[in-house]
């Protein structure tokens, strides 16, 4: 395994694991989004998918450790890499301003911790039911967790929504550069091209971020009750 180590620690590794492991989580955001929007079809049809998640059993879980597992890997990694490229530039610009890198870009490590806590949290929002037990044990009257329900009264506190925006806004920018990192790993960096994937970055971005900002709105404009 030590072959696994080298490449990890080398530089074309630790690009090709953010590669890897972005994209991974790229597609389970999507996945996540997908499942979330059922939440406008009505209670029973959100429900009905919790519950199929739910009688996955040990799948599901393993699928939870599997995806904690590259989450975890993706942060490890992007911290060395930024160390790294911060000890073979120990001199800083003089004019940060004057370069070419975005906000997006140079706070990603930034924003992915960010995310990493609002993970955190989302887990023991709605998954665990630490932080809000009253909502979380609101049941139907078949007794099954009522997930449309606990969406509906988590949001429809301000302060729970606004949180999940704010950070949705984070996700953003995060997800918006991290595409554009993907494309240049994958060898699509070009003049020709460049402006194209950075506009069809900030455009999936927007869509997931969106998708996720719409469902908190909706509740708390009267759309979802």
């Amino acid at each position: 395994m030590s072959w696994i180590s080298s490449f990890w620690r080398s530089s074309i590794g630790g690009k090709v694991t953010m590669a890897v492991t972005g994209l991974l989580l790229y597609l389970f955001v999507i996945a996540h989004l997908l499942g979330n929007l059922q939440i406008f079809a009505g209670a029973e049809k959100l429900n009905g998918y919790a519950l199929m998640l739910k009688n996955l059993g040990p799948v599901l879980w393993f699928a939870r450790i599997g995806l904690a597992a590259v989450f975890v890997l993706h942060v490890v990694t992007a911290i060395r890499l930024t160390r790294a490229n911060r000890a073979a530039r120990p001199v800083r610009y003089a004019y940060e301003d004057t370069m070419k890198a975005t906000w997006a870009s140079r706070s990603m490590v930034l924003s992915g911790l960010s995310l990493l806590g609002f993970v955190v949290y989302h887990l023991l929002h709605f998954t665990l039911g630490v932080t809000n037990p009253e909502h979380h044990a609101l049941r139907t009257p078949d007794g099954q967790h009522d997930v449309y329900a606990m969406v509906v009264k988590s949001f429809s506190n301000p302060a729970i929504s606004g949180v999940y925006i704010a950070f949705q806004l984070m996700l953003f920018f995060h997800l918006s550069h991290g595409f554009q990192s993907l494309m240049q790993t994958l060898g699509i960096h070009h003049g020709r091209y460049t402006p194209m994937v950075k506009r069809l970055g900030w455009l999936l971005a927007a869509a997931v971020a969106g998708g996720n900002i719409f469902i908190p709105v909706a509740v708390l404009s009267g759309m979802v009750r």
